[in-house]
């Protein structure tokens, strides 16, 4: 998965203002008690994150963008 099209999920799911507090601030068990921003700059790659994303937020994100 690219990079923008990871963004592009994550604004789709929690809307454009809240995905950036999301990759800012909340940390996330599934990256190792990490952020988005934390686990990208350590060079984890888009399809482990995204899918770190839907395993803390299943209610939250589509089962199309899964």
């Amino acid at each position: 998965m690219r990079l923008t099209d990871f963004w592009t999920r994550l604004e789709q799911t929690f809307g454009p203002a809240y995905a950036g507090s999301i990759a800012a601030d909340q940390v996330l068990t599934q990256l190792g008690g990490r952020t988005i921003e934390q686990a990208f700059a350590e060079g984890e790659s888009t399809l482990v994150v995204w899918r770190a994303v839907c395993a803390a937020y299943p209610d939250r994100v589509p089962a199309q963008l899964r």
